[in-house]
């Protein structure tokens, strides 16, 4: 069986994994953990959302935190931005590598962003006009690719053509996001299966939300196909706002001891990752929902 040599993570603790925290961390020590997490051979850090603090308070904070980071040459820091107002405000900031976002469910359109999934392509398409002019990246996530919390299950064809026309709208990648995380395996496979009919693999990333303890056995069916991306949050942090008491993000401690006991190339360090788990996870007042981080630390002990 043949694995892809190296695995790039997106760490998306920073933005994905503390809006979905009930507690609201200060901006220092927001940037004091994305400085840490700048020191374990991450290439991408999803440092913030520039999004309507009426929405999401917890990242209210965003211009601070964006240009107080110490910003690393090899590493890039990617935005999320829901609309064109966030999109200036992220300009304004600095930033040169942005993030936009739809999903293949109108109803999850309506309740997340309070339009249509055709009007959210439109929001995308005006976003995306300015950042050629700008010479921005722009990376693509579309959420509830393997089930919806309004809708139950998503037609893969749906979430096919979506990853097209954001990749024929100028995203480098595009993120599949199984966001109330009722992913298995083979559907896992199977809609990788009907995506990749539209959009190459190597434009393709996984983000798996490990709520039913799927996230991992997901990331490696999508191994399997030749997936080389895959998106997690250290400790585990931000958890699932559509299923009450479950976890979300997959723990990026998890997926890298998976990897490094894969012979799977990552350049991240795991010793220091526990180390910044524990930290963040002190800050939120609970232990890290890594299992690997709660194992390595008993076996500390």
């Amino acid at each position: 069986m043949s694995f892809p040599h190296h695995i790039k993570i997106v760490e998306v603790s920073p933005r994905d994994g503390l809006q979905n925290e009930s507690q609201t961390l200060s901006t220092s020590v927001k940037i004091d953990f994305i400085n840490q997490l700048s020191d374990t051979g991450l290439s991408v850090i999803e440092a913030t959302s520039f999004v309507s603090p009426k929405w999401v308070p917890q990242l209210a904070d965003n211009r601070e935190v964006f240009q107080g980071i110490t910003k690393k040459p090899n590493i890039s820091y990617p935005v999320l931005v829901p609309n064109l107002k966030g999109l200036e405000d992220a300009l304004a900031a600095g930033a040169k590598d942005i993030a936009v976002f739809t999903t293949p469910s109108e109803q999850f359109s309506q309740h997340n962003t309070n339009c249509t999934v055709a009007e959210s392509l439109k929001r995308i398409s005006a976003i995306a006009d300015i950042a050629k002019k700008r010479k921005l990246r722009m990376r693509g996530y579309l959420s509830c690719v393997l089930g919806c919390p309004y809708e139950g299950k998503v037609a893969p064809e749906k979430v096919a053509e979506l990853a097209e026309a954001l990749l024929k709208m100028g995203c480098y990648e595009i993120s599949l996001g199984d966001t109330i995380g009722v992913g298995t395996p083979l559907k896992s496979k199977r809609l990788l299966e009907m995506v990749s009919r539209h959009v190459p693999l190597k434009y393709l990333a996984v983000h798996f939300h490990d709520t039913y303890g799927q996230a991992l056995v997901n990331i490696y069916s999508a191994l399997e196909f030749g997936i080389a991306v895959i998106d997690s949050s250290v400790a585990g942090i931000g958890g699932c706002p559509y299923a009450k008491g479950a976890t979300g993000n997959v723990a990026t401690e998890d997926v890298v001891h998976m990897l490094n006991g894969m012979g799977i190339d990552t350049g991240v360090d795991l010793k220091k990752l526990i180390t910044i788990g524990r930290f963040i996870s002190k800050k939120l007042g609970r232990q890290p929902q890594s299992k690997v981080n709660l194992a390595m630390g008993e076996n500390n002990k």
